[in-house]
């Protein structure tokens, strides 16, 4: 017979974890002779910054976690870290020379390099604070983890949003955070603490970035938008290929493959090669010409002032006239930019990589995918009623390249109504199901003028 014990077992010394034994315990005894710690002093804004430079960062601001700003991040800051009272932004400078090589190979290695300088620059910060009595933790720089909600939100803190409540920067055209001194050249990292900022944060009252609009001509994708617009979808498809669902892909690929020759013709050798390197090394961005040719930041602006002519044949066409593979979606506005653009570069074609795993999140994903040029001459509301466990009813209002979502209601009188099962629905969008098999077995209603179907479908390429 096995007999097995569900309670700790009573032993000489009494219940197992019981008062007696416990304070007999050598490492307790220890602790109790340890004098008792001092109050912990209260750090001033300034002394929060002193200790993030001494860290090692070049520029850092603390701010308080109730900033107005920060109210998105809130909830994933408190789930991280409940006891949180502040934040402190972090700033590491890139080196200009390496940022802007054409060499993608010398490109990556700075960001790289940087990157882990930003966590390790957080790890001192964040174990200082904690021995001062704050305890304090540091998120990953970037390579977002929390993928159980990925494709949604994977990420604990958003940096850029952090870095400009703090005073530290402003979002320039191309989308990320340009220093007053530093420029585009930066890398950014946050540390949560529990100790208290009271001082307001400094106002940067002015945008660094100079409306120059070389990231506009530089993007490879048509991501960045002369009035201020970003096409999100271009920028991922492309220069996060090997960060997110490209390896997906590739093993997608590699399942569908008939042989090995089918396979080849499906994914290059330089794809395979890039992404091995990817996993074996470290992910490779596609781009990052944005960055590169930016001339933002006092630092960086006086070389662009003397010699504009030079900054446009030393550093911006190297990369316009570079010879590379970008990767869009088919039917994408992406796609069209490029043709047009860059025809000397060589398009393959991919699947998005934003794709929702439940129907919330594909209405939170279609402002990200959405393209303006198929949108353009519709004007049009559609209506969806989805059931089941995962159901939800949402309006799309798409007029002449304007997109807005209702979700959890329907408004306005719909030009075409959709009915159906949240799963099925999701089904089709992937490409699992076919919609008019849907249609005939009638696990699919739709009402209203059918051929907006099409309409709305090419304005959500995947």
């Amino acid at each position: 017979m096995i007999i097995m014990h569900t309670k700790p077992q009573a032993t000489e010394n009494g219940p197992l974890g019981s008062g007696t034994r416990l304070a007999a315990h050598p490492s307790v005894k220890a602790v109790r002779a340890r004098p008792q710690p001092e109050a912990v002093s209260p750090l001033s804004a300034t002394e929060l910054r002193q200790l993030a430079l001494d860290a090692g960062a070049d520029d850092a601001a603390a701010i308080s976690l109730d900033h107005p700003e920060l109210a998105e991040e809130l909830p994933y800051i408190r789930a991280a870290m409940p006891e949180a009272r502040s934040l402190i932004a972090l700033v590491l400078r890139m080196h200009p020379a390496n940022t802007r090589s054409p060499r993608r190979s010398v490109a990556n290695l700075e960001f790289h390099r940087v990157g882990h300088e930003v966590d390790d620059v957080a790890r001192r910060l964040a174990m200082t604070l904690s021995q001062r009595g704050f305890p304090s933790i540091n998120p990953a720089m970037a390579f977002p983890m929390e993928m159980q909600d990925f494709p949604g939100r994977a990420w604990i803190v958003s940096h850029k949003r952090v870095a400009v409540a703090a005073g530290l920067g402003k979002m320039g055209l191309h989308r990320s955070v340009i220093h007053p001194r530093f420029g585009s050249f930066i890398l950014l990292g946050t540390v949560i603490s529990t100790a208290e900022v009271t001082a307001a944060p400094q106002v940067l009252d002015y945008n660094p970035c100079i409306d120059c609009k070389l990231c506009v001509a530089a993007c490879p994708v048509g991501a960045i938008e002369p009035e201020g617009g970003f096409r999100f979808s271009a920028c991922y498809d492309h220069n996060y290929r090997e960060f997110m669902t490209g390896f997906t892909d590739f093993v997608e690929e590699a399942v569908e493959s008939k042989d090995r020759h089918d396979f080849r013709d499906r994914v290059p050798l330089n794809d395979a090669t890039s992404l091995w390197q990817s996993l074996a090394y470290q992910p490779n961005y596609k781009a990052a010409y944005c960055l590169a040719v930016c001339p933002a930041g006092e630092d960086v602006l006086g070389g662009f002032l003397d010699r504009r002519a030079a900054h446009l044949k030393e550093v911006v066409k190297p990369l316009t006239e570079r010879a590379e593979t970008l990767y869009v979606v088919a039917g994408s506005d992406a796609e069209a930019h490029a043709k047009k653009r860059f025809p000397h570069k060589k398009l393959r074609i991919v699947r998005s990589s934003l794709r929702a795993t439940n129907a919330r999140g594909l209405f939170r994903a279609m402002p990200l995918i959405f393209q303006k040029g198929a949108a353009q001459g519709l004007s049009a509301t559609f209506h969806f009623v989805l059931s089941g466990e995962d159901g939800i009813e949402a309006t799309v209002r798409i007029d002449e390249g304007v997109l807005t979502i209702t979700t959890d209601q329907l408004v306005g009188t719909p030009d075409l109504v959709v009915r159906t099962s949240a799963g099925l629905w999701l089904d089709i969008v992937n490409g699992r199901k076919n919609p008019v098999a849907a249609v005939l077995l009638r696990r699919l209603r739709i009402e209203g003028n059918r051929q907006l179907l099409d309409r709305f479908k090419a304005c959500f390429p995947r």
